[in-house]
């Protein structure tokens, strides 16, 4: 049965399981990992904890005794961090992926949560994180999850359990503090470098050989293709002073890349747009664009899916599957950390 603490002996016990928190108090603030998961929703769990858990998965002891409150639905609940990661590795990543890419997504949520444990946000201060993961990461109760999986419910989250029990209390520290564990779908062959995507480098998030490929990530590449006149005024709604006048060929001029081969700002019209910002005007999925032009269409071309910055989730995947551990994974996406229990 789940122990419920006071806020004085939760402390105690987060400092064993983060025992530098107290050199935590000027980390940056977290942004959200971009991982491309639906916000979660609240329901009924089981005796003990949340999710139900077949007997021969018992529970250790850090994670299940230390407490945080989730924002999710519009409710706050006070969950264990165990039940928190239950829930949050089933919505962030596939459960039928490899044993070593789910324990290494639990780590990477374990980290992301610590540092987000140190600060209060502005979106909600009223809980430690959410289940919105454009602000903080996915999550997942368990009547969605028995909707979700059917019969398969038992089989997955006592795979998923494995992850989190395996790698119980396990984060990545950057000197002396949390790292910020962000992550995404699916890279191009490379992952982004932080200061490329927020403006500010991180040491331990720089770009990095990535093995995933169309063979292994569905919708690898997609393409969006929108007439002339759709481009024209969706360009001209957020810049009026482009000059998109004659052939369509001629629009999109002078692409800048980053050191991954994203788009960084490209001239349309004359007027410079970040990937970014395209990504966001037309729905894309990543800032690996290619682009083509008609007399009477655009076409834009993109690889991968997110941000690109920190671990990719379908390159965890492929390393799994090619033989690394979930140690080695962690080492590739976030070089520099250190992984601490």
């Amino acid at each position: 049965m789940k122990v419920m603490l006071l806020f004085s002996t939760i402390l105690v016990i987060f400092a064993l399981i983060f025992p530098v928190a107290a050199a935590w108090n000027s980390a940056p603030a977290v942004p959200g990992p971009d991982a491309g998961a639906p916000a979660g929703d609240t329901g009924g769990g089981t005796e003990g904890g949340l999710f139900y858990i077949p007997p021969e998965y018992a529970a250790p002891a850090k994670d299940a005794l230390t407490e945080i409150s989730l924002l999710a639905g519009g409710e706050i609940r006070n969950i264990s961090v165990r039940d928190y990661l239950l829930g949050a590795v089933s919505a962030e990543m596939p459960a039928s992926f490899e044993p070593e890419a789910l324990r290494a997504q639990a780590v990477a949520l374990r980290t992301y949560l610590a540092r987000k444990l140190l600060h209060s946000t502005s979106a909600h201060p009223e809980a430690d994180i959410c289940a919105d993961s454009s602000c903080c990461a996915a999550w997942k109760d368990e009547a969605y999850l028995r909707e979700k999986w059917g019969d398969g419910f038992e089989a997955n989250m006592a795979k998923i359990a494995a992850a989190v029990d395996g790698t119980d209390g396990e984060y990545l520290e950057y000197s002396g503090e949390p790292a910020l564990a962000v992550f995404h779908s699916s890279s191009s062959g490379k992952t982004e470098d932080a200061g490329e995507v927020w403006s500010v480098p991180v040491p331990y998030l720089v770009s990095v050989d990535t093995p995933e490929s169309a063979e292994t990530v569905p919708s690898y590449t997609v393409s969006v293709t929108v007439s002339a006149s759709e481009f024209k005024e969706t360009v001209l709604s957020a810049h009026p002073e482009a000059e998109l006048n004659g052939e369509p060929t001629g629009w999109i001029t002078d692409p800048l890349l980053t050191s991954s081969g994203r788009i960084s700002s490209v001239l349309i019209g004359g007027v410079p747009v970040t990937g970014a910002e395209l990504r966001s005007l037309f729905g894309l999925r990543s800032t690996a664009i290619e682009f083509s032009a008609t007399a009477s269409a655009v076409t834009m071309t993109s690889t991968g899916y997110g941000h690109g910055v920190g671990m990719s989730q379908y390159g965890a995947q492929t390393m799994a599957l090619e033989g690394a551990d979930y140690r080695e994974i962690l080492a590739n996406y976030y070089p520099g950390t250190e992984l601490k229990a």
